[in-house]
């Protein structure tokens, strides 16, 4: 089962208390999504570390749930 947006956006927010988080559905169908994410807990930390922290917040749902996303992240300027 496809995860919805908001649900996304949603499960990054509370993983990472304070990001600012702007999801886009790239294919229309539900499974494939880009997500730009900016937290000051990215500061310092290598991209592949805030991706990692991304992907703890999704709680496992990487590759189930959740087929495919695009990772944007950053530290807010």
């Amino acid at each position: 089962m496809a995860m919805d947006a908001n649900e996304i956006a949603r499960l990054i927010r509370e993983g990472i208390p304070g990001a600012t988080v702007t999801i886009r559905d790239l294919a229309g169908d539900g499974d494939h999504y880009a997500a730009e994410v900016v937290a000051e807990s990215f500061r310092g930390k290598s991209r592949v570390q805030q991706h990692q922290m991304v992907y703890e917040a999704l709680r496992g749902r990487m590759g189930g749930a959740l087929h495919a996303l695009a990772l944007q992240t950053s530290a807010p300027e």
